[in-house]
């Protein structure tokens, strides 16, 4: 069985921090004893920005770990509970390095406990949940399959929704369109309209100017006529 890569860069990232720990010790031995510490910088430095990148590969693998299913959620959330120790750790280290105020005394107290604890305990040993405990290989393996099935199951409801929604969409859409073409209709029946009614109105118009003619005509002709 390969080993894991999560597991494996995390002891040697754990032994980088380990290393830039006792090099800072160390220069500031040859500080205090009056000293070139050149070659212990530029090693701490490099060290340091080691340890920056591992960190980062730490994260993307678990990251990549956790979005494939390929650890349970139980071990994802202990791998980072430990990446989270080891930026702590690497944020005193820096802190170290940089002598920006921070007390030596306390960060290298603080790493050795660290890195004792890392040494004396196994970070297998975790108290197991109750729906795991007791069961084998096998039966955690059936588990974090049901587990997966359960999360197909749900995004295949999820995309069941998704899809309904979008053929309401596309229906909503198409009623819109009919309701247009009629809106469109009636516009043109309207506009038809009131040029049938303008037309009307002005042959009504003509109408009543020839009536008006024919009255006067009519008036003219019997005032003229003989009794």
């Amino acid at each position: 069985m390969a080993p894991d890569p999560w597991l494996s860069t995390y002891d040697s990232t754990c032994y980088i921090a380990q290393e830039i720990a006792e090099k800072i010790q160390q220069r500031n031995q040859c500080e205090r004893n009056g000293e070139s510490t050149t070659k212990l910088t530029v090693a701490i430095r490099i060290l340091l920005q080691n340890l920056k990148e591992k960190i980062t590969l730490l994260k993307d693998l678990l990251l990549r770990a956790v979005s494939t299913h390929q650890i349970t959620q139980l071990e994802g959330d202990r791998r980072q509970n430990l990446l989270d120790d080891l930026v702590t750790r690497e944020r005193l280290l820096q802190a170290s390095y940089k002598n920006d105020g921070t007390e030596p005394d306390l960060i290298r107290s603080s790493l050795m406990a660290k890195t004792t604890n890392r040494i004396v305990s196994n970070p297998w040993l975790f108290e197991e949940p109750e729906e795991t405990r007791g069961l084998g290989f096998d039966d955690l393996r059936q588990q974090q399959q049901k587990i997966i099935q359960e999360q197909d199951a749900g995004l295949d409801a999820l995309s069941s929704i998704i899809s309904r929604q979008k053929q309401m969409g596309q229906e909503i859409g198409n009623e819109l369109d009919e309701q247009n073409e009629i809106i469109d209709d009636l516009a043109n029946l309207v506009e038809n309209t009131d040029e049938r009614l303008r037309n009307q109105t002005r042959q009504v118009t003509i109408v009543d100017k020839k009536s008006s003619s024919c009255v006067y005509l009519n008036s003219e002709f019997c005032s003229k006529s003989p009794i």
